[in-house]
């Protein structure tokens, strides 16, 4: 189960939906409700669950936002293992919007982007220094609004979910810099990423490799 970030649609997975089913793997990149003012972290969780229907052996993935998302689905069903991919590491009772504070992320980013000399206003670097032009294009014929409603209420879970957790991360992300991400996983989940080549988007940027380490975390599951 792929659970995309902020603003995301399936699309943006279909590299590593193809991979995954070519290995063969039964893959659902999941369609949320990030454009409905209504939906919030909760409905974001319903639509996975709605997603996964009757299947079982589970392993979710979460990409970025999707962090917020993915341990509630975690909560929810039995699953074998949760993935998180650059990803947003919440804390119980934090809210998306308090989370940037919270986690020291504007200093990361604004020392991040004086090492790099990348412009403020160059956004296509931020998000897709490592992927092909021709995706970067693709890309941007699939905009996707994202409502405000999610980050605005808190974590709900009073602990993280009794589930085998791994943290993948691209260390080449100008969005999520390596260091930062690797001390808030430090300091919220307690281990130390994986760490893989890539941008924010490593699902498009090196989806065989990203593929290659999901089956390796799948093959070491008790009773794999």
């Amino acid at each position: 189960m792929l659970i995309p970030g902020g603003g995301a649609d399936p699309w943006y997975w279909h590299p590593l939906v193809d991979e995954l089913r070519g290995r063969g793997h039964d893959v659902v990149p999941v369609d949320l409700p990030s454009e409905d003012d209504s939906a919030g972290l909760s409905e974001y969780a319903d639509a996975v669950v709605e997603a996964i229907g009757d299947r079982t052996d589970l392993i979710v993935v979460a990409h970025s936002l999707g962090g917020f998302t993915g341990p509630l689905v975690c909560d929810r069903l039995p699953v074998d293992l949760l993935v998180m991919l650059q990803a947003m590491v919440p804390k119980p009772g934090e809210s998306p919007g308090e989370w940037w504070a919270a986690t020291g992320y504007e200093q990361a980013r604004r020392e991040q982007d004086a090492l790099d000399g990348r412009a403020p206003d160059d956004e296509e670097t931020l998000f897709y220094s490592d992927t092909p032009p021709a995706l970067i294009a693709e890309a941007a014929k699939h905009p996707r609004g994202q409502s405000g409603t999610p980050m605005m209420k808190p974590w709900p879970l009073p602990a993280w979910p009794d589930v085998p957790t791994r943290f993948l991360l691209a260390r080449d992300d100008k969005f999520f810099p390596a260091e930062f991400l690797r001390r808030v996983v430090r300091e919220r989940l307690g281990i130390v990423p994986d760490e893989m080549p890539g941008d924010h988007m490593p699902m498009l940027s090196h989806p065989k490799e990203l593929a290659t380490r999901l089956e390796t975390y799948r093959a070491e599951l008790p009773g794999s």
